[in-house]
């Protein structure tokens, strides 16, 4: 199959998913998608995550569920977008928390990739979609690739944080090992759960405690 442009020490890690079935029928279903329609994120961005925090140094991961559907929004880094673009409302509710739960003003630069750098992986269970079609790459391969890379990292890390925000990232999140990691979940922060329980979770000060307890730097979010 075609040579897989993931950095970070990630394509040591998941070589063993890019040979499977499941993976190369994945990539001619994306490749095709990209020919005949339009897609997000661009292809230099479907495994930025991946770029942007390597896998030695991951630290916390933050899970998605899809890619942004609008033009100029998807970047490659779950609930980011590009810089310049207005915060859609998830993320203006994680901004919002995050103040709340640090009791100061913070940078609201909406690309995220910041935290990335630092060691958070903003990880999409699904890492493309159609333009204006959530979902549309679900089903296709990605969710079996994405479970991979968070059992790789659960079995081969430890003291990681976890944040789930919502169902569905919770359910993805099952088989973490809960005595090894720590695992934040609340309701999702779009406008439709955030006020039945994701503003005062306080996520972003639980994981630094955590961090700083067991002897890791935390993270300047």
């Amino acid at each position: 199959m075609a040579d897989v442009k993931i950095g970070g020490g990630w394509k040591e890690k998941l070589a063993g998913e890019f040979e499977q079935a499941y993976f190369k029928d994945l990539t001619e279903f994306v490749r095709k998608e990209y020919t005949g329609a339009t897609v997000y994120p661009a292809p230099k961005n479907v495994f930025r995550a991946f770029e942007e925090t390597p896998f030695d140094d991951v630290k916390v991961v933050i899970l998605g569920q899809d890619p942004y559907h609008g033009a100029n929004q998807a970047n490659g880094l779950c609930f980011a977008v590009n810089p310049g673009t207005k915060a859609p409302p998830s993320l203006q509710n994680i901004f919002k928390e995050l103040e709340s739960d640090l009791d100061h003003p913070v940078n609201r630069d909406t690309d995220l990739s910041r935290w990335a750098k630092q060691g958070v992986l903003l990880l999409n269970a699904t890492l493309t979609v159609n333009a204006r079609t959530p979902g549309s790459h679900q089903g296709r391969g990605w969710e079996q690739f994405t479970d991979a890379v968070i059992k790789k990292l659960n079995d081969e890390r430890s003291a990681l944080v976890f944040i789930l925000w919502g169902n569905y990232a919770k359910q993805k999140g099952t088989h973490i090992d809960r005595s090894k990691h720590l695992v934040i979940e609340s309701p999702h922060p779009s406008p439709f759960s955030a006020y039945s329980g994701f503003f005062g979770s306080k996520p972003f000060s639980k994981t630094n405690d955590y961090l700083v307890q067991h002897g890791e730097v935390p993270i300047e979010w």
